[in-house]
């Protein structure tokens, strides 16, 4: 038994959080305002219209991979989920790279939140062009506010995410149905112009719509994050499956509804396709409702980006916890160690902390380095769930599964390879180095990521693979605890 176990037996994570909470940090995870916000004005100028449709197809694919991932939280409710599900599917090795690519995703996409948040930040305080240096300056603030509240504990974390739901349904409904009732400038037929007069079906579906496609897989991820804080949840595995699935469904809901409503309202959707609108999500809005909307829009995106913020710093934080109660990192005993009564892996915030005030400071010094780091997100979300998908196809096709609480029964299988065939196709298409940007090694950037990351991982593993503690010990000690939370 590791040093680092060992010092976790006489205190584990506290168990604060409901089914309501799970929901809610799932749902916070790829808010509908940062999921709309951040593909909807590169989909619409891609595939026009019709790039809507992406919406129904990549909620079908995700959802096939949401009911995988809800089987496997439902027999393995542990912090750390992908880390935790890939290495007892298919061995330590397996799982320690599975864990390695999605914690790194996680971190990453932290860091790009809080500088897209900065831009909104520094548009309510009078700047509307801030330099790289301030926007960084501005993220750090937020990065260490972000920080503040989840050192607190867990209870200012529940009130956040519960206040940011609240907000961005009344906004993203709210203003989706204003604009509908009031502000339609298009009918319902522009969902179906696909590419226009010049170009034919097929090469709009494989072309365009694919590129939308790519840009959509963004919105839908996070559902899978209510796994990354499974021992901190009441009764896990009756609540954390059901936390898997409505947070996707609600999403999917809000964010397909919300663009439906804007696209419809859209003045000038040519402008938009000739690229002479550069947001039409804002224009649409301050030109509906006017320009005395434009501060009361933006801190409503401030306040689903800050909650966004919150939740990837939590799941990062964890998935380090988790691999340094293991034994799987250096300084594993440091790194696992809980402060404070209400239990906090504080070594393991402040870690994410580093890393991303280290990352604001590559985003000034290296280029467009902040393109590369949002270009990668979207694929290494991917890449990471390929994991777990692959792992338990694999253990269904040698009959080695034995289901959980959460069970599909006969369509198991069925489900599980789809959801492979979808996730591959779904990372191969958003890997694709596409000629997108004037620098070449942009459209290489989640290839470009991949290597990196395999590189540090391949070396560190190997200086750590002799001290990790086997899985069992860690799945005896959950469900010591879990025993003892329903007493």
């Amino acid at each position: 038994m590791s040093s680092s176990i060992a010092e976790q037996q006489p205190q584990g994570l506290r168990r604060e959080f409901s089914l309501w909470s799970a929901f809610a940090f799932a749902f916070a995870f790829i808010s509908p305002i940062v999921a709309l916000y951040a593909i909807f004005g590169l989909a619409l100028s891609a595939a026009g219209p019709s790039f809507w449709w992406g919406f129904v197809l990549v909620f079908g694919g995700q959802f096939l991979v949401a009911l995988v991932f809800a089987m496997l939280v439902s027999r393995w409710p542990l912090e750390g989920s992908i880390y935790q599900w890939s290495r007892r599917l298919l061995g330590t090795g397996y799982g320690w790279f599975a864990g390695w690519a999605y914690m790194w995703t996680l971190v990453i996409a932290m860091a790009t939140v809080a500088l897209g948040a900065a831009g909104f930040v520094a548009n309510i305080i009078g700047i509307e062009a801030p330099s790289g240096g301030l926007q960084a300056l501005i993220a750090l603030v937020i990065l260490l506010g972000g920080t503040a509240v989840n050192l607190i504990g867990r209870g200012a974390l529940k009130v956040f995410m519960t206040a940011s739901i609240i907000a961005e349904v009344i906004g993203s409904v709210g203003l989706g149905t204003w604009l509908l009732l009031f502000h339609r400038h298009n009918s319902l037929s522009v969902l179906f112009t696909g590419g226009g007069a010049d170009i034919d079906l097929f090469a709009y579906l494989s072309g365009p719509f694919l590129l939308a496609v790519a840009f959509i897989g963004f919105s839908f991820v996070g559902f899978e994050s209510a796994g990354s804080i499974a021992e901190e949840v009441h009764q896990p595995r009756r609540y954390l499956p059901k936390a898997v699935l409505f947070s996707l469904g609600f999403i999917a809901l809000v964010v397909a509804y919300s663009s439906l409503a804007i696209i419809l309202a859209v003045p000038d959707l040519d402008a938009v396709a000739e690229g002479a609108v550069a947001d039409p999500v804002y224009e649409t809005l301050t030109t509906a409702l006017g320009p005395g909307i434009a501060k009361p829009v933006q801190v409503l995106f401030i306040i689903g980006f800050l909650a966004s913020f919150l939740a990837l710093q939590t799941s990062g934080s964890r998935v380090i916890w988790a691999y340094a109660r293991d034994g799987a990192l250096p300084a594993s005993g440091a790194l696992a160690r809980l402060h404070s009564q209400a239990r906090i892996p504080t070594i393991a915030i402040l870690i994410t902390t580093v890393v991303g005030a280290a990352l604001f400071g590559l985003s000034i010094v290296a280029g467009d380095i902040y393109t590369l780091m949002v270009n990668f997100t979207a694929g290494g979300f991917y890449l990471a769930f390929l994991f777990p998908l692959i792992g338990f196809l694999v253990v269904l096709l040698r009959r080695q599964w034995t289901p959980a609480r959460f069970s599909l029964g006969a369509w198991t299988l069925p489900v599980a390879a789809t959801a492979v065939v979808w996730a591959v196709l779904q990372f191969i298409n958003i890997a694709w180095p596409r000629v997108a940007f004037d620098e070449r090694y942009l459209d290489w950037s989640v290839w470009i990521g991949v290597g990196v990351l395999l590189v540090l991982g391949t070396a560190l593993f190997a200086s750590v693979r002799e001290n990790i503690t086997p899985a069992a010990v860690v799945d005896d000690l959950e469900a010591e605890d879990e025993l003892a939370d329903r007493r």
